[in-house]
């Protein structure tokens, strides 16, 4: 896989009635990620048809550069979505039209292999008209998925995803998905632990429905705002390998043992061993596909007592044991 640049170039693209939250939503994470320790960062620029564009609300958005010649290889491609009618305005004027027209045709120009595409809400429909959808999965807003399907034949459009990730295609639903797809790009390109970090200063929860992609094990139970348990899972997560006692951890919290038990399993929906286990299983796994090392190194490593509590405590969440892992990741190679 190839290391992704220092800092990455990002244009958001800006359509007519640009739909505020689809912008502001998606691109605070990005804020955030750019001023968290580690790389890459993340360069911005907001691009569209015109210098100016008004925004759903009625505010303008003002000092937008034009659409560029080129995108350079690496970059990231936001598509905004917009809305039918703006608060205290009128609805699509034929300049609005020309606007979307010339957007439609800048991405089926500029976008190419090498150049990631995220379109949030109905920013769907603009890349669909550019071509950039067909014979890829991808969602959109609930209202727009008609549209969408007819704009994209070839396409497989899924209902009920709040993103859904295509190769170098990354489509969201409506609104504020925008903040979960972009937490995803978080986590992918940053590792988990920014984007739990982010997510808890937004105050967003990591959601995911039964279709969506997967939560990484790093990311699972960190739907809660809890400070002390946060805490106490950045230090497991920071080290899952080592002997957790019940309470080290309570010390961590600054609660009781039983205090901590209670509320780790009202706020993570399980208990701390089960947690403990499902990072140590985490690990185990990267080590299986990533190295060499024989089963009884990668027990030690990863924290169990050997590799029988591995297998045991790995069979309770994968339906295949653990060769099975290391299988699979030489089939890949």
């Amino acid at each position: 896989m190839t290391e992704p640049p220092a800092v990455i170039p990002v244009f958001v693209v800006l359509p007519p009635r640009t739909l505020l939250l689809d912008v502001a939503g998606p691109l605070e994470v990005l804020r955030r990620a750019t001023f968290e320790p580690g790389a890459p960062g993340f360069a911005v620029t907001y691009v569209a048809a015109r210098p100016s564009v008004e925004s759903s609300i009625g505010l303008t958005l003002a000092g937008i550069q034009p659409l560029p010649e080129a995108l350079p290889d690496g970059a990231l491609v936001i598509v905004s979505g917009n809305v039918d009618q703006v608060l205290g305005g009128e609805g699509a004027s034929a300049a609005d039209a020309e606007d979307e027209a010339a957007i439609v045709a800048w991405l089926a120009r500029a976008v190419r292999p090498g150049v990631t595409l995220a379109c949030i809400c109905s920013g769907s429909l603009l890349a669909a008209r550019a071509g950039l959808l067909a014979g890829r999965a991808c969602t959109t807003h609930h209202a727009c998925t008609e549209e969408l399907a007819r704009l994209a034949p070839s396409a497989r459009v899924l209902e009920d995803r709040l993103f859904v990730e295509d190769g170098e295609r990354l489509t969201s639903a409506g609104v504020t998905s925008g903040v979960d797809l972009m937490l995803h790009l978080v986590a992918r390109l940053r590792g988990p632990a920014q984007a739990v970090s982010i997510a808890r200063q937004m105050v967003v929860y990591l959601r995911r429905g039964p279709s969506d992609p997967q939560l990484s094990p790093w990311l699972e139970g960190r739907n809660h705002v809890h400070p002390a348990i946060h805490r106490v899972q950045d230090a497991i997560a920071a080290d899952p390998a080592r002997d957790w006692s019940l309470e080290v951890l309570a010390g961590l919290a600054a609660a009781s043992p039983r205090h901590l038990s209670r509320l780790f399993n009202a706020h993570a929906g399980m208990n701390l061993t089960d947690y403990v286990n499902r990072l140590r299983l985490a690990l185990a796994s990267e080590m299986l596909s990533a190295t060499r090392l024989d089963m009884e190194s990668v027990a030690e490593r990863a924290g169990f007592a050997s590799t029988r509590q591995l297998r045991r405590v790995w069979s309770r969440h994968h339906p295949t044991p653990p060769k099975a892992a290391r299988g699979a990741a030489k089939a890949l190679a």
